[in-house]
């Protein structure tokens, strides 16, 4: 059974793009959305609990996810959970993860710019649906953490995975964001 989600976050991690055997990329970040509620003894907002998901994007999805997004920027992620239990040598625990079909930044805390993907354009909407999820085994996404409810660690930088943070601000001709999400990640 596959429950679709939408989701209002915060990223956690640096984006990691990897590419399978078969060239298939895939991008993976951690999500945490913390639900916040009014107060009215206290006159102001207050967070409840953090929830913390695992994201996983492929294909052309992936690419510009690993372009667009940084850790601290806030998004709304649409795609299928999963909710997956672990288990490793001494510990064990369960995994949220979505299956991303659509990521954007939330419009509600800042600006953004898109810029339309030549090549994806020509392939149509449905181009990276038709093919569907990875299939095979080398093809999926990384396991989840073995401490659940910790974002997990990246390998990757987002400057060697082509993250636009490796822009100079204003330069537009790149065709990529033009500044950083938190100060003092360019």
């Amino acid at each position: 059974m596959s429950i679709t989600v939408s989701v209002v976050g915060t990223i956690g991690t640096i984006p990691r793009l990897t590419r399978t055997t078969g060239q298939v990329s895939i991008c993976t970040f951690r999500l945490a959305q913390t639900a916040r509620r009014f107060d009215r003894e206290r006159g102001q907002w207050v967070d409840g609990e953090t929830s913390w998901y695992t994201v996983n994007s492929f294909r052309g999805l992936a690419d510009h996810a690993s372009l667009s997004l940084a850790r601290g920027d806030r998004v709304v992620v649409s795609g299928k959970l999963r909710v997956r239990a672990w288990q490793r040598e001494d510990r064990s625990g369960t995994t949220a993860e979505i299956e991303a079909d659509g990521l954007g930044h939330d419009l509600r805390w800042g600006t953004t710019r898109f810029i339309p993907d030549p090549v994806a354009q020509e392939a149509g909407p449905d181009a990276d649906a038709e093919s569907g999820p990875a299939a095979s085994a080398d093809e999926r996404a990384p396991e989840p953490s073995a401490s659940a409810g910790v974002p997990e660690s990246t390998a990757v930088p987002a400057a060697e995975a082509g993250h636009a943070a490796q822009f100079v601000p204003g330069d537009t001709a790149a065709g990529q964001r033009t500044e950083p999400a938190i100060a003092g990640t360019a």
